[in-house]
């Protein structure tokens, strides 16, 4: 099945260098590698006031800054050691071992050898060696429990995906509004010259008698909204560059310059109906991913469970040196020898539990329902990403084609404007036909920068709804991540 394609850069941002795992992630269990093996430095990036971001860029410092992702790359890491201490049942256990110690005993002995019918014994000791523990067969249950471990990591390199996501279309839905408050702000320059030029007509034919002071007045009345409307649209642009810097976790103000995105994606773009992006979604979305591993680890859980009804077979064994300086009470008159040897012991041991007051029956009755709770939340997500996807292509479907009818009704309310202007100056047309036109031409304008705005944020939902936002990066830890 072939990908759809979108023409965002945000479907193939690269992260920051200095973050990036060697080769490209294309995997969970490839990202679980990567969080399992670096760390992340607690240097912030720091936004340059004077340099034009491009929306890449924006990403790499949201995700480098944002706690969620710090929080979520630490959540992989841990569930990577937890793999690592059920990775470790299969190992023997070695120890070194030292005892130093002194006991004073009765030691019951014949009279009338023992006048008393018993001895009393001192017995200092000391004991240096090495042990053995090792568990030889347990019937499945460190192999259930080692999946388990394996699946939460798994589970939690998929979250780490996820938030990955989430941050970047945060910023991706800050930035394109940062875009629209400019365009818009644009437009309304555009707006405010024809408002001028309407004026200035209209003062013209005042002035050569073919106008009246009311048409004149009414004419700077729409001069006087274009301004209002050029204030409010300054407001809009300076609170859209506060915005953006707070999404991306710097200081808010308003010191942020952007590059305006490429051309915007048609529909034509999408290359892959509705049902194939929601088989695509079910592949590529993190948190499905991270749902089904939850599941398949509530499965080995359950199984660890119900194992633990079998027996266990360990092997212990010890080796040491043992020296030994006994003494017996003086007034039985009789001594015992120092020595120091090498001594040893092992055993084989078969260990099973026959009651233990229904301890393993309660586990393996709260593991099956986690596995049913885990399977409901799956079913759960999938019929819940159906939908998602299904609403995100009808948004990006219908807002291209209100876009190209937006910009077919720009061309026709210029081509009005600019030949009711033209008749207004022969006087064939009066005022208030040219203010129709100009109102329709400032709606037109408005209407593509709407209709723009609503083709690049629905673009980006399609691809944050079916996963495939920034699944051509490489995932990396938060900025600057280096070798543990």
């Amino acid at each position: 099945m072939g990908r759809f394609l979108l023409g965002l850069s945000v479907a193939v941002a690269p992260l920051h260098a200095a973050a990036q795992c060697a080769g490209a992630v294309t995997d969970i269990a490839t990202a679980a590698s990567c969080a399992e093996h670096r760390s992340a430095s607690p240097v912030l990036i720091e936004a340059d006031p004077a340099k034009a971001y491009t929306l890449d860029e924006l990403i790499d410092i949201a995700e480098s800054n944002n706690p969620r992702t710090r929080v979520t790359w630490e959540q992989a890491k841990q569930a990577a050691a937890r793999s690592g201490i059920a990775r470790s049942a299969y190992y023997p256990q070695l120890a070194g071992t030292a005892l130093f110690g002194n006991q004073k005993f009765i030691n019951p002995f014949p009279k009338p050898y023992a006048p008393h019918g018993f001895t009393m014994v001192e017995m200092p000791v000391a004991d240096a060696g090495l042990s053995l523990e090792y568990t030889i067969f347990d019937f499945g249950r460190r192999r259930a429990q080692l999946d388990a471990k394996k699946a939460q990591q798994l589970a939690a390199a998929a979250s780490f995906e996820r938030v990955n996501q989430d941050v970047a279309y945060a910023v991706v839905q800050a930035y394109y509004r940062l875009v629209t408050a400019q365009e818009k702000l644009e437009a309304i320059h555009q707006i405010l010259e024809t408002a001028r030029a309407t004026q200035a007509a209209a003062e013209a034919q005042l002035a050569n008698g073919r106008s009246t002071l009311p048409d004149v007045l009414n004419a700077r009345a729409g001069t006087a909204r274009a301004e209002y409307g050029l204030e409010s649209s300054l407001g809009d642009d300076a609170a859209a560059r506060v915005a953006l810097r707070e999404a991306l976790g710097v200081e808010p103000s308003e010191a942020i310059i952007v590059a305006k995105p490429a051309a915007l994606p048609g529909s034509d773009e999408v290359s892959a109906s509705a049902q194939q992006l929601v088989e695509i979604a079910i592949v590529d979305r993190p948190d499905l991913a991270a749902l089904s591993e939850k599941l398949k680890a509530a499965n080995q859980e359950l199984q660890a469970a119900r194992d633990s009804y079998s027996p266990t077979i360990d092997f212990a064994a010890k080796g040491s040196v043992q020296s030994l300086w006994p003494t017996v009470s003086k007034q039985y008159g009789s001594s015992l020898a120092d020595t120091t040897q090498f001594v040893w012991n092992a055993d084989l041991k078969i260990h099973w539990d026959f009651f233990d007051g229904g301890l393993r029956r309660s586990e393996a009755l709260a593991r099956s329902s986690e596995q049913r709770q885990a399977a409901e939340e799956l079913r759960e997500k999938r019929d819940g990403i159906t939908r998602e996807v299904w609403t995100a292509y009808l948004q990006f479907r219908t807002a291209t084609r209100q876009e190209q009818a937006a910009e077919t009704l720009l061309k026709a309310a210029t081509t009005s404007y600019d030949a009711s202007l033209e008749a207004y100056g022969y006087g064939v047309k009066n005022l208030i036909d040219l203010v129709n036109a100009e109102s329709q031409l400032a709606e037109a304008r408005l209407a593509v920068v709407q209709a723009r705005s609503a083709v690049l944020t629905s673009a980006a939902n399609l691809g944050y709804t079916t996963g495939e936002m920034l699944r051509k990066n490489p995932a990396s830890p938060p900025a600057g991540a280096a070798h543990p």
